[in-house]
This record gives C-alpha cells, structure tokens and sequence, in this order.
C-alpha cells in the first residue's frame, strides 16, 4: 500500500460554515480536479476531502500521487480596484481596498515550486524571487474590475489554517473486482434478493402469469421494462416475485446471485450539493452494475424523470437516456398510468427506451379470491383459528368508500394491520372489528358505514338544526347531501359534494361545514377533518403553483389531502381566486382528480368541497336584524363564474341574515358551551343564566355588518372574564350553582 499526503486549506467564513479545498489538484496530481467541501465544523469539512481523495485512488489507482514534499501557509497583501458597470459603462472607485490573500507554498521533487491560492482556484509555478509579483499579478488578473458585492467574498476569514489528509493506494489494482467490490452501487442500492427487502412486501397473489412474463424478460437482459399499474396493484411484489425466480436460476447456474438492486432517484442525489457530483457518483454505479452484468431497478419512473437538476432536461433520467441507448446498462422501473402520461410529456426520449408491461385490474371475484388468500397467510402467520370470513366485509368497504384504490393494495395492508393489532391486544378478530377500524381510519360513523343501520332524514336534519341556528334553507341542503352519501347514490367517480354557501358575513357559513365534518368524519382518531384556505392568498398571477406547490414540497391542500382523504374542504372567499385556479379546481369538481405537472394525483373523491363567497350580498335592503325574504345569490353567481365551472357546483345555498331571535337562540348555545368548559365541569357547578341575560347579550352582541360573529367576543368580555375572576377568588366553590343576572343594565355573577 502507498500512502498519500494533501496539504488542505481550512477557513471559517462570517456566518460560521468552513471550507475546506484540496490545495495540491491542479497539475500535481494527474486527473485529481480542485475540490472543495462545505460543512458546519472543520472536521466535517476534511472528512468529504478525504473521501474525495479515498475515492479517486480506488477508481484510478493507477496514479502517481503528489509530488509536493513540503507545504507553508503564508500571506499576502494586494491591493485590488473595485469597479461598478452599468449596461457598457464603467466607474471605477477612486480608492483601491486592500485583500489578505493566503497562499500556500510547495515544493516538489527535483526543486521545483508552486503556490497555490485556493480561495481563487489559482496555482502556478514560480522561481526564487518571483513568489509576490506572481500572486499580485494572479489576484489583480482575478479579481480587478469586479464590484464591491463580488470582493466582499474574499475578506479574511475568521480563522484560515492548513491542514493534510492522507489516502492509500493500492498497488497494481486497475480493475474492479465485480464480485467483492460494489462500493458505489452498494451505498446508493439494495440488492432485491436479500431477506430484510423482501419482507417488507407481500407475495403477488393472482399476478401469477405477470410474474412469470417478467421473469422471462429479466432472464433475457434484452430490454428495459416498465410496470405500469395503479397504485397498490402489486407492482413491487411482481418484481420481487420475479427477480427471485430468475436469481434462484442463477444460483443453481453458479452465476452471480445477486444482479438485481433497487434504488430511488432521491439516494442517488442524497449529499450530492457541488456540480457534477451525482453525475459521477451514477458514473460508478453503471460500471459496476455492469460489471456483474446486472439490473438496475428504481421504485419510481416519475421520480427519476424529475430529480437531479432543475428540470426533466437534467434529471438522473436524462443523464441515463444515452448508456440505455447504447445498451450499456439495464433499468426496470414502475409507474401508475397517469405518471407515465406525464413523464412522456416531459422526456419522451427516455420513457420511449422501455418495453412496458402492464397489470390489469382485478374483477370482483378476483379481488376477493386475493384477499382469502392474504387472510390466510395471515391465520398462520398469527396462529389464529376460527376467524369468521370477513373479506367480503373488507371488500365491500373498501370497494364502496375508497373506489380510486385499486386491490390489492390498500385492502391488503388493512387486512395486515387488524391482524397485528387484534391478535396484539388479545382480542378476536370478526366482521365488527374490521367495520370498527375502517370507521377509526376513515372518520366515518358506524351509521353510515353499516347498510343495515337506519339513519331517519328526521335525525340527520336535527342533527344540523342544533347547531347551526336561523338556517333551515342550509340544514336542508347538507341533510339530503348525507342522505345521499348514505343511499350510496352518490357518485363514485367525483367528491363526495360540491357546495357554494352564499351569505353575509357572520351567518354560520364556517360553522355549517364545521357542522359537516363533524357528521362525516366525526368517528376518526383524527378529529382535525376541516381543511380551510383563505383563497384572497391565491388571487395574484402564479396562484395556481403556489396551490399544488413545488416538486419537493406540495402545497398546504394537496398536503394534507394526501395524508386524510376523508376530509372536508373548505375554500373561503373562494370568489377572490385568480382565474388559474379556477381552472384548477374544474378537474377536481369533475373527475375528483388533481394533477400535477409531474403527473402525481391527489385524489379528491373522498372529500366534501364546500365554498364561501359574499356574491350577492351587497343587493341585500335590510339593515339589522333582517324582516325579509332570503334574495336568491345563483343570479350573481351565474354572472361571476364560467359556466362550466358552475356547472360542476352541486349546490348553491343560501345563508339568511340572522334575525333577533336567532341571535338569542346562538346566545343560548354559546352559553351552554360555556357550562360545559373544562373548569365549571371538573367543580360540579352548574351555570344558570336568566332569560334577560340572553336578550341583553343579543343586543350587545350583534352587528349589522358582521352578524353574530362579535357575539363570541361579547361573552367572552361579559361572562367569561367576570366568572373566571369569581373562581378564582372562591376556589373552595365546588357543587354549587352559579347564577348570571342582569342587574340595572350589568351583568352580575354570583
């Protein structure tokens, strides 16, 4: 073994980051490029040198190393004009600024020297006494007419020291060894045969003749393939079935066992941050996945057309295109239909280099034929015996409530988790248990999930009436909604519903689909079903990407759609829109569907959309508690919307001005929510108000403009701070009654 030494230059900038840079690249080392690194501690700096260093004697060790013998750390003083341009002009400063420029001097074998200035990217050669002209002449050639901004870069550091790393060498080694050495494929892969990957998936039932069609084209090594299936129709474990019928032939053969490895765009890319790094490190990769004469598999299409540079031209999808023409390499890859719609739009050269090899859809019988098979697995996985056949049940949920899903997938894996929580808890595993979870998952209540349970329109209408007051119009377009929903008559293929509530301000809009949530998904784990957007934040040019967000980071609501389908919607003001977004929502009113530009879709067919908007309100007369009909709103909304955007709304419903007794009525319910607080419940006390109590917060509480909103406001100032202060100064109170009174115009407690 040799053993190589490189001087290193360490600095710290002002915001506390070092650099470090090899200061012995240029022209010492044959095929040894400058480098440099960035961490957050001088240690961590050096460490990526040596690594470089490391990884550049294992791909060419066949070079001679450094021929420097000694190295110093000195300092120079040059004194460099600054200049501004604008447009052809040129204003040079009056004053030079003078730079400390740190160089660090070498000698070679045989007497030669050189310098390097490594914050500049500058080495040359020199003889005795020409060590500062040359580097005044390097910096003023470098840095000479460039302006303030650009100088500032390179003031002294905080701390500069030098520092070496060293590297071994082995000798005589030109080539890999493809049996024991995948040093690059192994840090950015996984073989597919080992046991640890293959146990995170289940076996491909009913994909039998996909697996064996696949494992003849693998076995060939002739073309590179596609799977392109919905999500959760097995894809990966179509591959896995296949790879491990092929390599259990290859083991019997004695050739190389483990030629499959499967690896995602974002590890390829993972501490890649300087240009040209990923690029070298995919580089290796292919030169030893060829050496074992192996395959290259990645879990996503669509990821690999989109990672690596700032667009599809630069992705690690491009950069692969040409070794695939040339037939240097093999790739296996995955994507749903829509993904590959979208990648052959965006880099139709390389999606065309694949045989695509399709999974069908499973029919009914199929698809519970699959999950009997997965159930009993399971049995003898968890050693149960008498369990009742609840597939159908699963099926029938799963088929209903989540249509977008295709089988196996997502039944599957319920089907796994009710096992390992059942059989954990000791409890016994039936048809009610598996409605119990899906209710827990999906926020659905028992009665709504049950075909057998009746739910009277009477109790779905009370329901709604009791909590959202002076709105009957309202309470009846949400009870046929529900009833709808619970006839299974809505349709399958668009969200659950499409509402517009049009009203003034401060009528019980938010409230209403407050309201909704709580009847749709109340029974979940999750009680945070309401996802709401303020669309005057999407209202300027480009208001269309910041709502599905970037291809790293979605936006807010396709965010959390994708984490809880079964949520509620709602888009305030949604009027104040730009028009982009408008076009936006039409696919999701109409297909349930929202795609992105990288052909990724958020499924909307399990949520409830319901919009707000104040069209129409200014053509209300009344002023105050309201004495006349509820004005009809579509007008003003057929006017401002598109008709096919109009068309795609469900309903448009309208919200009546409160009138006197209503705010009373909202009074009545507020103060009830008060008697119920965690502090007047844990005493035992028992909150009793008056009937003038109620008319006077009416009257304090209303307002022509903001309806009952200020009313909150009004108890919260009245009642709650008054009675906080009184429980405070009487802690021993416990089981007792309260009494709100109205006394010569105040409100008194006691």
């Amino acid at each position: 073994m040799k053993m190589h030494r490189h001087p290193v230059l360490v600095w710290r900038d002002q915001g506390g980051f070092y650099t470090a840079a090899l200061a012995d690249a240029e022209g010492a080392v044959e095929g040894l490029v400058p480098v440099v690194a960035y961490a957050d501690s001088a240690r961590k700096a050096l460490e990526q040198i040596k690594e470089y260093v490391r990884w550049h004697y294992e791909k060419f060790p066949w070079s001679d190393g450094p021929t420097i013998t000694s190295s110093k750390l000195t300092h120079y003083t040059v004194k460099v004009r600054p200049e501004h341009r604008v447009e052809d002009k040129i204003f040079p400063y009056e004053k030079s600024l003078s730079l400390r420029i740190e160089v660090v001097d070498c000698a070679h074998k045989g007497g030669m020297r050189s310098a390097v200035i490594p914050r500049l990217a500058v080495e040359f050669f020199y003889t005795q006494g020409q060590l500062k002209d040359l580097v005044r002449h390097y910096v003023q050639e470098s840095l000479s007419g460039k302006p303030p901004r650009v100088l500032a870069r390179f003031l002294p550091p905080e701390e500069v020291s030098l520092e070496y790393v060293t590297a071994k060498c082995r000798e005589g080694q030109s080539d890999l060894d493809a049996e024991a050495e995948l040093h690059a494929l192994k840090a950015v892969a996984e073989p597919l045969g080992v046991k640890s990957f293959k146990s995170r998936f289940s076996r491909p039932y009913g994909r039998d003749q996909v697996v064996a069609e696949l494992a003849e084209r693998l076995k060939g090594r002739g073309s590179n393939i596609l799977l392109v299936g919905e999500r959760g129709s097995g894809k990966t474990s179509v591959l896995l079935e296949a790879v491990r019928k092929v390599e259990r032939r290859s083991k019997q053969e004695q050739a190389h066992s483990r030629r499959h490895w499967m690896t995602r765009g974002a590890r390829i890319i993972a501490g890649m941050s300087y240009l040209g790094e990923w690029e070298e490190r995919m580089e290796s990769v292919i030169e030893e996945i060829s050496a074992i004469e192996g395959v290259l598999c990645f879990e996503s299409l669509e990821e690999v057309v989109r990672t690596g540079g700032r667009g599809p031209e630069s992705s690690v999808g491009a950069f692969l295109t040409p070794y695939l023409e040339r037939g240097e390499m093999v790739l296996v890859t995955e994507a749903t239909p829509r993904e590959l719609d979208a990648c052959r739009r965006l880099l139709p050269g390389f999606v065309d280099l694949f045989s695509v090899l399709r999974l069908p859809e499973f029919t009914n019988n199929e698809a519970l034929s699959v999950l009997r098979e997965v159930t009993g697995q399971l049995d003898r996985k968890y050693r149960v015996s008498g369990v009742p056949d609840i597939v159908p049940e699963c099926y029938r949920l799963h088929k209903r409530f989540l249509p977008y899903h295709s089988f196996p997938g997502k039944a599957s894996q319920f089907l796994h988790q009710l096992y390992e929580e059942r059989t954990r808890e000791g409890l016994s595993i039936d048809r009610e248990s598996v409605v119990a979870k899906f209710s827990r998952e999906t926020g659905l209540p028992l009665n709504l999930l049950r075909d057998e349970d009746r739910l009277p329109v009477s109790e779905i209408r009370d329901f709604f009436t009791q909590r959202i007051i002076g709105q009957n119009e309202a309470c009846e377009a949400v009870t046929r909604l529900v009833s709808t929903f619970k006839a299974g008559l809505n349709d399958p293929d668009r969200p659950l519903g499409v509402l517009l509530f049009c009203g003034p301000t401060g009528v019980g809009k938010t409230e209403m689909a407050k309201a909704v949530s709580k009847c749709f998904f109340g029974a979940g784990e999750d009680k945070d079903r309401l996802v709401r957007l303020d669309m005057s934040e999407y209202g300027g040019p480009g208001a269309s990407y910041r709502l599905l967000g970037t291809q790293a980071s979605p936006g807010e609501l396709v965010k959390r759609v994708r984490q809880q389908p079964f949520t509620v919607v709602l888009l305030d003001e949604v009027e104040k829109a730009h028009p982009d977004v408008f076009d936006l929502l039409l696919g999701v009113f109409d297909e349930g569907r929202l795609t992105d530009p990288w052909g990724r879709v958020t499924t909307f067919r399990s949520t409830i959309i319901i919009m707000t908007s104040n069209l129409g309100v200014s053509a209300l007369r009344p002023i105050g508690f309201n004495q006349s009909k509820t004005p009809s709103y579509s007008a003003e909304v057929m006017n401002f919307f598109r008709p096919e955007f109009f068309n795609r709304i469900d309903a448009v419903v309208s919200f009546d001005p409160l009138d006197q007794e209503s705010i009373k009525s909202i009074a009545r319910l507020e103060l009830k929510a008060l008697a119920d607080r965690e502090g007047v419940a844990r005493r035992g006390l028992k909150l009793k108000w008056t009937e003038e109590v109620v008319e006077h917060l009416a009257g304090l509480g209303y307002d022509a403009r903001y309806g009952a909103r200020p009313l909150k406001r009004t108890i919260e100032k009245q009642i709650v701070v008054p009675l906080a202060r009184y429980l405070v100064d009487f802690p021993e109170l416990v089981d007792c009654d309260i009494h709100v009174e109205l006394r010569n115009g105040f409100i008194e407690i006691g």
